[in-house]
C-alpha cells in the first residue's frame, strides 16, 4: 500500500511539475513565454503570474511579476537592458512581488534608459500604481535606499503611469513605432485591474489578467487577437466568492468565440483546477473551437 501511494504521488507531481525550457525562444519573430504559470499557493511548484513577449531574440515587455518570477526570467535568457516596458494587470502580491528585486537586480547591469511602469488606477482598497512604486522606492518607501531610480540620480528612471480603471472602455496607452498598448478596466472583486493587449509587428496579444468577466468588457479589447491568455484559477462549479474574482472556463471559451481569437493559453493554474484540465477543456469546446493550451513555466508560443 505504501508503495502504492509512492507512485501515485510521483504521477502527481510528473503530471503537475513545469516543463524544462531551454532558455529564452525563437531568435527571430514574436513569442510569448510564460515565466509564471501559477498563483499564490507554495504547493504548485509553480512560479506565479509573469510574462514575457520577445521580439527578434530581445525581452521588449514584461507584463505581472509575481513571487519566484525573477529566477525564471533570469532562466530565460531575458536581459533588463532590453525592456522596454513593464505592464501591471493589477497590483496582488502573486503579481507583483518580484519587481523590488527585479530593480534591485537592474545594478549589476548596464541599464541606461528609463523604464516605464504602466498599471491601473487606485481605490480605497489599493494604491495606484504610481504611489505603489513610491512606497517601494520613494523617500519614505520601504526600500527608500532604491530612491535614486525615482529621483533622477540612477543611471535610469522607473517612470510609473497610472491607467485608468473606471468605466469599460478601451484606453490607448502607447502608440509608437515600437508596439501600441491598450488596456480595459476589468472586474477583480474590490481591487483595482486591466486587461492588456499587446499589437507588435503584426501580431496581437491580449492578457486577462485576474478577471471574473462580470463586465463584459474583455471581448471587445481581444477581438481577432492572435493569443489570448486567460487566467485559470478556478473550475466550473465554485463558490460565488471566487466566481466574483476569476472567470470559470465558460467565460473564457465565450470571449474567445465572441471576440475570433486565434488560440487561447490558459494560465495562473491553481490546486482547485489540476486535474480538471478534461473537462475545463470540455466546456470551452462548447463555445470555442480554436487551439488551446494549459500554460507551464517557460514555456514559448511562436506567434505567427
Amino acid at each position: 500500500m505504501r508503495f502504492k501511494n509512492t507512485i501515485i504521488s510521483l504521477l502527481f507531481l510528473i503530471a503537475h511539475a513545469p516543463l524544462s525550457a531551454a532558455p529564452g525562444c525563437g531568435q527571430s519573430g514574436v513569442w510569448l513565454q510564460v515565466l509564471g504559470s501559477g498563483g499564490p499557493e507554495v504547493t504548485d511548484g509553480r512560479v506565479s503570474s509573469s510574462y514575457i513577449i520577445w521580439q527578434g531574440g530581445r525581452a521588449r515587455l514584461l507584463i505581472d511579476m509575481g513571487g519566484g518570477s525573477l529566477a525564471r526570467f533570469e532562466q530565460s535568457g531575458a536581459s533588463i537592458n532590453d525592456l522596454d516596458a513593464i505592464l501591471l494587470t493589477h497590483l496582488h502580491v502573486d503579481h507583483t512581488n518580484d519587481l523590488p528585486a527585479l530593480v534591485k537586480a537592474s545594478f549589476f547591469t548596464n541599464r541606461d534608459r528609463d523604464l516605464p511602469i504602466y498599471g491601473p488606477t487606485g481605490n480605497q482598497r489599493m494604491p495606484s500604481t504610481s504611489q505603489f512604486i513610491q512606497r517601494l522606492f520613494g523617500t519614505d518607501g520601504a526600500f527608500r535606499y532604491l530612491q535614486d531610480y525615482l529621483d533622477g540620480t540612477g543611471r535610469y528612471r522607473l517612470l510609473a503611469e497610472d491607467v485608468d480603471n473606471d468605466g469599460g472602455k478601451a484606453t490607448r496607452v502607447i502608440d509608437n513605432e515600437k508596439f501600441k498598448l491598450s488596456a480595459t478596466p476589468v472586474n477583480h472583486g474590490p481591487i483595482p485591474a486591466i486587461a492588456w493587449r499587446v499589437d507588435i509587428a503584426g501580431i496581437s496579444l491580449v492578457f486577462s489578467g485576474d478577471m471574473s468577466n462580470n463586465r463584459d468588457v474583455l471581448w471587445r479589447l481581444a477581438v481577432q487577437a492572435d493569443i489570448l491568455i486567460a487566467h485559470h484559477a478556478i473550475p466550473e462549479k465554485t463558490n460565488p466568492v471566487a466566481r466574483n474574482l476569476h472567470m470559470p472556463p465558460s467565460e473564457i471559451g465565450k470571449i474567445a468565440a465572441r471576440a475570433k481569437i486565434k488560440r487561447i493559453v490558459l494560465s495562473h493554474r491553481m490546486q482547485r483546477t489540476f486535474g480538471k484540465e478534461s473537462e475545463s477543456l470540455s466546456i470551452i469546446r462548447k463555445h470555442y473551437q480554436g487551439p488551446v493550451a494549459f500554460a507551464n513555466d517557460l514555456q514559448c508560443f511562436a506567434i505567427k
